[in-house]
């Protein structure tokens, strides 16, 4: 049986439509209430992780091959976390600065369509983090720490290394002279000048960025940011030149010093990734570096707050073989595992990935410290 109709006088009908209109009126206004303070909240503040070198740090892995490798089923799994659908996966809870590429963190935030360490790095801490997490790359490719990253507490070399140095300008001057007369006699100011200029560099970019957050990335809410850690991942031009290799301890100690003490972060995490070039089994130049590296994270005063991770152990040994047997005379096996050269760990996306990852742990160890 039907439910008997109910039936309204217009007077009842009125009223009743004036309640319900009230009612839609107070859900809205409600609703809209809550949107405005809950847009207002303040989230804690967002992680900010420095990652600072030369060119291994820019990242050297071609897109090209880490899309091949992706679709294989032997490395499928090593990368599938960073595609949705066939798609690259952009994490909007991962933003990424590089110089005068900004966004989210995907691929191709390396070297020109590369990848570095950034994108497992991103992918590890992203996870950790329930805040949102900024990356801010600070590399260049050809610097050294001797001259470019030296930092003010390390000072100018010995006035007879300087003097030397002019020498030598003044030798490629002369050659260069004999083709073109109006090339000008070096300086002692000019050989100087170079000395700190990555260093001051790295501090103008992360500084900048930092004091613009909200213009670069709209999904800051200006919640404020700590300073998580920094990865240093330098090393090459040091290692060619034995004064260089000589002076790396005592100018790796004061890079962290001084970093710390200008971006006004006293206890930040410092993670030094140490030469892996050659694997296990480097040449005695390679060694004599590794041990200066390894000697200034060993500094008493930097005990549980700075680490050293061994890259020597994600080196490609599939891609070492390919390149070492004539990578040219067979480039399509080539092109299935490596992109580059030695000295840029061979392009390997599973190298550069996993030292991404093994410094991403490093420095969230260092944080558990804390």
């Amino acid at each position: 049986m039907s439910p008997p109709a109910i039936t309204l006088s217009e007077t009842e009908t009125e009223t009743f439509m004036l309640r319900v209109l009230l009612c839609l009126l107070a859900c809205g206004l409600s609703s809209g209430l809550a949107v405005v303070a809950g847009e207002g909240k303040s989230a804690a503040p967002v992680k900010v992780f420095i990652l600072a070198g030369q060119s291994n740090m820019e990242g050297k892995a071609k897109v090209a091959l880490l899309e091949y490798q992706v679709k294989q089923p032997a490395t499928h799994d090593l990368f599938k976390h960073y595609q949705q659908d066939g798609k690259w996966l952009e994490r909007s809870d991962v933003w990424i600065k590089f110089l005068d590429r900004k966004g989210n963190l995907t691929v191709g935030y390396g070297s020109p369509n590369c990848i570095g360490p950034e994108l497992e790095f991103g992918h590890v801490v992203g996870n950790h983090f329930d805040e949102p997490v900024l990356l801010i790359k600070t590399a260049w490719g050809g610097r050294s720490l001797f001259r470019d990253f030296r930092s003010p507490s390390a000072g100018l070399p010995n006035e007879k290394m300087l003097d030397r140095m002019l020498s030598d300008a003044k030798k490629r001057a002369d050659k260069e002279r004999e083709k073109n007369p109006k090339v000008k006699e070096p300086t002692l100011d000019e050989i100087k000048e170079p000395f700190g200029a990555s260093y001051r560099d790295m501090l103008k970019e992360v500084q900048s960025t930092l004091k613009n957050l909200k213009q670069q990335f709209p999904g800051y809410q200006d919640q404020g940011f700590e300073l998580a850690g920094l990865v240093w991942f330098q090393g090459w031009n040091d290692m060619i030149n034995a004064d260089y290799t000589t002076e790396y301890t005592s100018n790796m100690a004061h890079f962290i010093r001084d970093v710390r003490r200008d971006l006004k972060a006293p206890q930040l995490p410092v993670v030094v990734a140490q030469m892996g070039v050659d694997g296990l089994n480097p040449n005695d130049n390679i060694k004599r570096f590794k041990a200066a590296q390894a000697a200034a994270c060993e500094l008493p005063e930097f005990q549980g707050n700075v680490a050293l991770v061994k890259t020597d152990l994600y080196w490609d040994l599939e891609a070492e073989a390919v390149f070492k047997k004539g990578w040219r005379e067979n480039i399509d096996e080539w092109n299935k595992v490596g992109s580059d050269y030695p000295f840029h760990y061979l392009g390997s996306p599973k190298t550069l990935c996993a030292i991404g990852k093994a410094t991403a742990q490093a420095v969230l160890e260092l944080r558990a410290k804390k």
